[in-house]
């Protein structure tokens, strides 16, 4: 009885079990039947609350019922509002349970969260590239169709993403909502507060795979690529010139428009970049924030000092494809480049002389305005270049930092010492196109290029005679001014040339350094070496262009020339009589003064001229060198034979 009892109420229970479990199902079923979905009469769209279906209906009408009371922006939902809320309450209820990072809504974290997981759910349906987010596919996907359906009402500017018209509605609004905790400072884009705040945590996330370099920015790390790659992907449509970054060939299309949209509000001085106003604007503050550790010369710039530090470490990154030459700084090596090349992209608006760089240009330009913005404290002396007024100053101080390793002869430039180096290792860079001789200095060269072209840039103001050197003009103003500054220690005879003098206190040592190989000659001056040396020679390398006689000095040819053109450019101060030589003059100075200055030695008889002095030797040596063709009678002298013919 009892187990009739237990059997019948264990299959009630069965039965219980089963009734209740089907008694589930069939209400879920009924349930999901007699659900009410509320229908969208726009776009057909179900929802399952009413008030999800009205607030739906505002993104038809435009309508946005719900405000923030803080900055009374408007919204089409209240949960919309309530997420804005948290950027004035800084509310970040969501944290990620990896990095603990908190964020303020929860389809952030979602995205976030897919960091740590790798996970990129959306993949592009023309070239397969998978994304994180949906928003970053559909940004991704404008890349394709070129699509820009948001233009801004202000400017007229178009935009593939809405996020991206409303940061930059903000250029117009000179609205900056986010603000740096640490110093305050205002950002328009919360990407620039986030990019800002590593400067205060010195955080570099993001690292080059080849050379392990860390950076705070991903676009900085991109363009440090590109050193690696050697990429140049933006060209220049004008000049066909490469670059590395967009921003670098907008700073360089600039010298093709020649547009300065920086302007220092000091000097009124205008500026194609930025970083040229900035850089130029230290001039004014004298600021220097950057000190080297090693000798502690101040910078105003920190890549000036990153490039000064190379002299301490003798680093050259930067290497010539050509000659293999080796530079610290790039646009030395750009500088070097077109030596190869022969480009000289800036000219002169003046003159259309062409220049390798800019800063030569600049300097050129001087020579036409003949502006000298650099003086000296000391004697306040002008200089139309820095480095001019830099080695002057040395003059002051007597500076001479550069010691030959050689010879030990101390300079007051690096650049001296670099020149005068080739002297010991005989090594001659220049060379002439033309006749193919080299040289060891370019100004060498430039110099010597005039006797191909007979240029003769500089000219007289007195008299009109041009020359070929600077220098030739400033020793030949010396003729019209008689200024003579350099004066002999010993006699006290001054001249206008450091090199006369030299040459002239050989008189007193009597030394004579050059000696001719062929009949041991010696001579005080190379000069005079040079040209006795055309007597073993017969060398006669001047030549008069009208009536084709040769000489041997450029000097015979000038007095020479003067046969022809008449000229007599020297003249006596007491009777005005005119001379076409300086020596003529000298002589006939003394019928003026009775000077005799040449006497003999045997009986001390003067004369005024040395022909004359030597004449009369012959009375004492009953020489007779001269005879006639006719009737074989000698003289002493040719003067008497010419009488007698």
């Amino acid at each position: 009885m009892e187990t009739d009892i237990k059997k019948n109420e264990t299959h009630l229970m069965s039965d219980v079990f089963v009734e209740t479990v089907d008694t589930d199902k069939n209400t879920e079923n009924i349930n999901q039947k007699n659900k009410e979905y509320f229908t969208c009469d726009v776009c057909g769209q179900n929802f399952g609350q009413k008030q999800l279906l009205e607030e739906h209906f505002h993104s038809h009408t435009k309508e946005k019922p719900y405000k923030c009371d803080v900055c009374e922006k408007d919204f089409f939902r209240k949960s919309n509002l309530y997420e804005h809320l948290r950027t004035h309450t800084k509310e970040k209820p969501f944290s990620c349970d990896v990095c603990g990072k908190e964020f303020s809504q929860r389809g952030n974290l979602v995205r976030h969260y897919r960091i740590h997981t790798g996970e990129k759910p959306f993949s592009c349906s023309v070239c397969n590239k998978t994304f994180s987010s949906k928003s970053n596919l559909n940004e991704h996907f404008t890349s394709h169709t070129n699509e820009k359906p948001f233009s801004c009402d202000i400017c007229g500017k178009k935009y593939s993403l809405k996020v991206n018209l409303n940061m930059h509605f903000r250029t117009h609004t000179k609205e900056k909502p986010f603000t740096c905790a640490v110093c305050n400072k205002n950002f328009s884009r919360k990407s620039h507060l986030e990019r800002h705040f590593r400067t205060h945590t010195g955080e570099k996330p993001f690292s080059c795979d080849v050379c392990h370099k860390a950076f705070s920015l991903k676009s900085v790390l991109n363009v440090h690529y590109r050193t690696h790659t050697k990429a140049k992907p933006y060209f220049c449509e004008i000049c066909h010139k490469d670059f590395s970054h967009k921003s670098a060939l907008n700073v360089h299309l600039r010298i093709h428009k020649n547009e300065k949209p920086f302007s220092c509000h000091v000097c009124n001085k205008k500026f194609s970049d930025k970083s040229h106003l900035n850089k130029h604007f230290q001039v004014h503050t004298n600021e220097k924030p950057y000190s080297c550790d090693e000798c502690h010369k101040k910078f105003s710039q920190k890549g000036d000092l990153k490039v000064h530090y190379r002299v301490h470490t003798k680093e050259r990154p930067f290497s010539c494809d050509v000659c293999h030459k080796d530079f610290s700084r790039r646009c030395y090596l750009n500088a070097h480049f077109r030596i190869h090349t022969k480009e000289k992209p800036y000219s002169c608006d003046v003159c259309n002389k062409k220049f390798c760089h800019k800063s030569p240009l600049n300097k050129h330009f001087r020579s036409h305005t003949n502006e000298k913005p650099y003086s000296c404290g000391i004697c306040h002396k002008a200089f139309a270049q820095k480095c001019g007024l830099k080695v002057h100053y040395q003059r002051h101080t007597n500076e001479k930092p550069y010691p030959c390793d050689i010879c030990h002869k101390d300079f007051s430039r690096k650049s001296y010492l670099n020149i005068h180096l080739r002297i010991h290792t005989n090594e001659k860079p220049y060379s002439c196109d033309i006749c193919h001789k080299n040289f060891s200095r370019k100004d060498y060269l430039t110099v010597h290029l005039r006797i191909h072209t007979n240029e003769k840039p500089y000219s007289c103001n007195v008299c009109g005679k041009v020359f070929s050197l600077l220098s030739h003009l400033n020793l030949h103003n010396r003729t019209h001014t008689k200024e003579k500054p350099y004066s002999c220690d010993v006699c006290g005879k001054g001249f206008s040339q450091r090199g006369n003098l030299a040459t002239h206190y050989l008189v007193h040592t009597g030394e004579k350094p050059f000696t001719c190989d062929v009949c041991h000659k010696d001579f005080s001056r190379k000069s005079h070496f040079k040209v006795h040396y055309r007597i073993h020679t017969n060398e006669k390398p001047f030549s008069c262009d009208v009536c084709h006689k040769i000489f041997s000095r450029r000097t015979h040819l000038n007095l020479h020339l003067r046969s022809h053109t008449n000229e007599k450019p020297y003249s006596c101060d007491v009777c005005y009589k005119n001379f076409s030589q300086k020596s003529h003059l000298n002589v006939h100075l003394r019928t003026h003064s009775n000077e005799k200055p040449f006497s003999c030695d045997i009986c001390f008889k003067k004369y005024s001229q040395n022909v004359d002095l030597k004449r009369h030797y012959r009375t004492h040596t009953t020489n007779e060198p001269h005879s006639s063709d006719f009737c074989s009678i000698k003289f002493s002298h040719e003067i008497d034979l010419n009488d007698h013919y």
